[in-house]
């Protein structure tokens, strides 16, 4: 992805023409197809970072999941394959990515999936989740990654866990440390391909 298409896939407003194609991923003994566009994050294909991410996380059956800043619904709909009595919640801000993460639930037949348009959590106010799963916009600016850490413990449940993928030279470390003083550690859940995954856990009063 060229710079220039980077810097507006996290946009309420897309500016590239619209160009299709579908990609596919294989996981837990399953394939999955989506329907990809420019001016979406990875377009061309689902991202190593992305593939470490489903690799880390842990989904229970009953579980309500956010997928945040969701892209064309990866994250989402994997995670609802798997809480087959809960629930997937996937949010973006991009309204291309939010109609193509529709189109794939349904092209998946995973039909346990809302997908929300807006602003990092403000379309999940008031809302709590089992976990929070993201592959932040790195190139959308320190600000807003710092927000969609700091702001996830009050969109979790007591001993909900959020999830956080990002490339080592792009400073993935320095985000682990954002998780762990947020959360009061953090850790590193997979490492590999150049991306490391780290998790907070909100912790249960008391404990």
């Amino acid at each position: 992805m060229s710079p220039r298409q980077a810097a507006h896939y996290f946009s309420p407003a897309p500016q590239v023409p619209s160009r299709p194609r579908v990609v596919e991923l294989e996981f837990g003994g399953r394939r999955f197809q989506f329907l990809t566009d420019r001016g979406v994050f990875s377009y061309r294909g689902v991202d190593r970072g992305t593939r470490l991410l489903l690799e880390a996380l842990e989904v229970g059956p009953e579980d309500e999941v956010l997928d945040l800043g969701c892209g064309y619904g990866v994250v989402g709909i994997v995670a609802a394959s798997l809480a087959v009595r809960g629930r997937a919640v996937l949010v973006d801000i991009n309204p291309r990515a939010v109609e193509l993460a529709r189109e794939n639930a349904r092209r998946c037949g995973v039909l346990n999936v809302e997908v929300l348009q807006g602003d990092l959590y403000e379309p999940v106010a008031g809302r709590t989740f089992d976990v929070i799963a993201t592959n932040p916009p790195i190139r959308a600016g320190r600000a807003v990654v710092r927000a969609m850490v700091e702001v996830a413990p009050a969109h979790l449940k007591p001993g909900g866990s959020f999830y956080l993928v990002a490339r080592t030279a792009q400073g993935a470390k320095t985000l682990g440390r954002l998780v762990a003083e947020v959360f009061g550690e953090a850790e590193e859940v997979e490492r590999g391909g150049g991306y490391r995954v780290y998790r907070g856990t909100r912790r249960v009063r008391g404990v």
